[in-house]
């Protein structure tokens, strides 16, 4: 299958299926948040660190034309270190991308008055969902729940495509590109969606341990058009992170379709 983007003389070219659902115009945001991580990854990954939080900053739309992405060093200490990273095209700038990454050690001893609990979702067994006529996810997806449904919504997801030529995709890369359905998931209602997420913080206690990752909607809040939400993040083995957004009323629907 032929990647969302082809690396050519330093940029990122993307294919026709990098389109997001908002228009067939437009580049999906998930997949910058995508590039990110992996520029990030590729430039700053250390044995021991581990990636806890990466947040996404989605600030302005891009039509389909090749990326760039720099990254800069913020911070590098005995336990922590900060990186950056900015998505540019021929616009400027159209996101930013802020990543830390903590040092593994011993876990505390005793039990937490809390912990997250796992989901009771088995595995998907059937084929995964065509989506809509107007936009068919590149990402294979099981609703758990219908869509419209009242209540905290449930998905699994698989990455269907490289994200840059044929190299693999990193278990963090693959978080951060599932992270983008914390916005769809949490902040859709009965008509379906109309918020577009501005951002999303993904928080990582570990990363995911297999291709197939599970998206809780686990909180809602609007009021004024400014919609935020979260979700938890799940694999096979238990939750292993969340994901946080932010997102505006969008007046034009799935598609391009004027609501």
């Amino acid at each position: 299958m032929s990647a969302f983007f082809t690396q050519k003389k330093g940029e990122l070219v993307p294919a026709p299926h990098a389109r997001g659902p908002w228009s067939p115009d437009m580049l999906h945001g998930r997949l910058l948040g995508g590039l990110a991580a992996r520029a990030i990854e590729r430039r700053y990954a250390q044995p021991g660190l581990q990636f806890a939080r990466l947040t996404v900053d989605l600030f302005r739309n891009s039509p389909m034309v090749p990326v760039t992405v720099e990254t800069s060093l913020v911070r590098a200490g005995r336990r922590i270190l900060v990186a950056d990273a900015v998505i540019t095209t021929e616009q400027g700038a159209i996101g930013r991308a802020g990543a830390v990454l903590l040092r593994q050690g011993e876990q505390p001893e005793g039990e937490q008055t809390f912990v997250t609990p796992p989901w009771d979702t088995p595995a998907p067994s059937g084929p995964p969902v065509d989506g809509q006529a107007s936009w068919k996810p590149p990402f294979d997806l099981w609703r758990v729940t219908e869509w419209a449904a009242p209540g905290p919504g449930r998905v699994w997801l698989r990455e269907s495509y490289p994200l840059v030529d044929e190299e693999p995709l990193t278990p963090f890369v693959r978080a951060a590109l599932a992270a983008d359905f914390a916005s769809p998931l949490s902040n859709s209602g009965v008509d379906g969606l109309r918020f577009i997420n501005a951002d999303y913080t993904l928080t990582l206690a570990r990363l995911p341990s297999a291709e197939l990752i599970g998206v809780e909607a686990t909180g809602h809040l609007s009021a004024g058009g400014v919609a935020t939400g979260h979700v938890t993040m799940h694999d096979a083995s238990g939750p292993f992170g969340f994901c946080v957004v932010t997102a505006v009323a969008n007046t034009v629907g799935i598609g391009g379709r004027q609501s």
